[in-house]
């Protein structure tokens, strides 16, 4: 019996089990998003702001609260078919056209085209009177007809403050406010309120962020005289999001915000190889250049050729058709070119062509968010196939090293994922380790190159080194190279009873070696000769042997032709004198017969 009521109330539990996951099944239903369109923000939101809901933006004065509110509007006409209501309690309508028009946006277009509506309501703090029945009746009927007017899926209303800045009873200014995103909510627009920041709270009255879904802190901080513009979501209900700072800029093409926590080590890796355009450096990597998508670093100490080398790299991708990037932070760009053409490479052509472009600006212009977020707009908008920063070690009087060290590591993240090839000097200093770059950045690097002064016999040369290079078997050599006006020429290794030899150093040695093979073909020849002549001088013997013997053999072959007639001579004569004696026996019997 025990053993039935154990199973019966298993299947009892499972059965609930199943009907729990059944009704859960059927009652999730993830929360409903309205893209903003702004670079960024959608990704660390996962996808937009609640529709149907109130999102509030806050922050102090000047960090962006109405552009942004005035974007995510446009972007909704423009990019999702969605019309939009801008209520303004600070800003005239015209005031708010002209300060829109800054980043190229037309909302008087919009206007007369039906798909955008701009009320400005003033509100006037000492003409408020408050009583126990107060609300904001008058303001919902014309929140409503604005929205009627369009068939407005979006509200912006800018700013909160003004709003409720003739009340005292907090009571009351609690009640008005969940009424006031009640109000946005049952008409399902997907509003954003924005507000101003608060002494001790992310607002002035600390209340708004407690009704609001979502909650979008805008902050324009100073540190050393330069200033940084960030983002965090504060909360966001129904939805996970990211709760780091992102930093974010504005400028003429709107808002960009850059989601630091979207990087992740899954960036495709490709096998083709680009030239590094020397070819010596190609044969020194082992596999014929760079890896494409790989990041190079070349670390040294100050006039040992950094810059020669990345211009070598962005002349040799733009001559295969690519285009490159080059952010310059020490010189201009016609600086560059001038200096470039001193050592034979002429990057003035692919300027002309637009392959290349040069963005030069000094470091301490801008903080590093505004550094890096402009990379990504530049990047994404000229799509090039090799990017060069030169140097990164200037980025430091832009911020700490470890600060320069988390923008780099996104910069190279963010590379990687577009198959980028990156090409990066960084400067160490004289007397320091020079195998350490002072940006921290040397593990993350794929190929990482040192060049330094070899300083031998009061001379100051120059050495190159492969200290790494992922994924090819490259030479361990210390290379001394050339910067001519042909360009870039890595010189064999030369090493003497001290070590490697560079400079005079080792033009005395090749001297010396020019010497001695002279020498050494001088002796050949002189052997070789001596050789000769003994080879004349021994078919000469052989011929007056050969002379000798053809003497011999005809006065040989005379005496036996001689010979040979005196015995056929004798012969004759044997001949004759036999049939001389049978003749006369003959005649002697025939004389006797008669």
């Amino acid at each position: 019996m025990r053993l039935n009521h154990s199973n019966s109330a298993t299947n009892s539990r499972s059965a609930k089990q199943k009907s729990a996951r059944a009704v859960a099944d059927k009652a999730v239903e993830r929360l409903e998003k309205a893209p903003t369109g702004i670079t960024g923000l959608d990704e660390i939101t996962l996808g937009g702001l609640p529709r149907g809901r109130a999102t509030l933006i806050c922050g102090g004065a000047g960090c962006g609260k109405t552009m942004l509110a005035v974007e995510f509007l446009v972007n909704g006409v423009r990019d999702y078919g969605e019309p939009g209501v801008f209520v303004a309690f600070e800003e005239t309508k015209d005031e708010l056209v002209v300060n829109a028009a800054s980043l190229d946006f037309n909302l008087d277009k919009l206007v007369r085209q039906g798909k955008l509506a701009i009320d400005h309501v003033h509100i006037d703090p000492n003409e408020i009177a408050e009583t126990g029945d107060y609300d904001l009746e008058g303001l919902f009927i014309r929140l409503k007809y604005a929205i009627d007017s369009v068939g407005a899926k979006r509200m912006v209303l800018d700013t909160i403050e003004t709003l409720f800045s003739g009340f005292t009873n907090t009571a009351l200014l609690r009640a008005e406010i969940r009424r006031l995103f009640q109000f946005l909510k049952s008409f399902g627009v997907t509003a954003i309120v924005t507000g101003e920041r608060g002494e001790n709270a992310l607002t002035r009255f600390g209340l708004e962020e407690y009704v609001a879904d979502c909650v979008i802190l805008l902050d324009h901080r100073v540190n050393d005289q330069i200033t940084t513009r960030r983002m965090r979501i504060v909360k966001y209900r129904g939805s996970s999001h990211g709760t780091n700072e992102y930093p974010f800029i504005i400028d003429e093409q709107g808002f960009s915000v850059l989601p630091v926590t979207s990087m992740a080590l899954r960036h495709k890796v490709s096998n083709e190889v680009i030239s590094t355009g020397v070819p010596d450096l190609d044969a020194m990597l082992g596999v014929g250049g760079y890896y494409r998508g790989s990041t190079v670093l070349m670390s040294g100490t100050a006039g040992m050729g950094k810059s020669t080398f990345a211009a070598a790299l962005a002349r040799s991708a733009c001559e295969r058709g690519e285009r490159v990037l080059y952010f310059a932070f020490e010189e201009s760009a016609q600086q560059i070119v001038r200096n470039m053409r001193s050592v034979g490479i002429d990057l003035q052509p692919h300027l002309d062509s637009g392959r290349l472009r040069i963005v030069a600006q000094r470091p301490f212009l801008y903080g590093l968010e505004m550094h890096l977020v402009s990379m990504h707009k530049e990047i994404d908008r000229s799509r090039p196939g090799v990017v060069i920063v030169d140097p990164i070690s200037n980025l430091v009087s832009a911020g700490t090293p470890r600060e320069v060290t988390a923008m780099l590591t996104l910069l190279i993240d963010f590379l990687k994922g577009e198959g980028i090839t990156g090409f990066f000097t960084v400067l160490t200093e004289n007397g320091g380790r020079l195998e350490t770059s002072d940006v921290g950045i040397s593990s993350l690097i794929d190929t990482w190159m040192l060049v330094r002064d070899i300083e031998v016999s009061g001379e100051r040369n120059r050495g190159l080194y492969v200290l790494k290079s992922r994924g090819m078997n490259h030479s361990n050599q210390i290379r001394e190279f050339i910067l001519s006006g042909k360009g870039i020429k890595l010189v064999e290794v030369y090493l003497g009873p001290s070590g490697m030899l560079t400079g005079s150093a080792r033009v005395a040695l090749e001297e010396q070696e020019r010497d001695a093979s002279m020498r050494h073909a001088d002796e050949s020849e002189l052997k070789l000769a001596q050789l000769e002549h003994k080879r004349k001088a021994m078919e000469a013997h052989i011929e007056a042997l050969r002379a000798e013997f053809e003497a011999d053999s005809a006065a040989v072959k005379k005496a036996v032709s001689l010979d040979t007639k005196r015995e056929k001579r004798l012969i004759e004569n044997q001949s004759a004198m036999a049939k001389s004696r049978r003749v006369n026996g003959n005649l002697s019997q025939t004389s006797k017969g008669k």
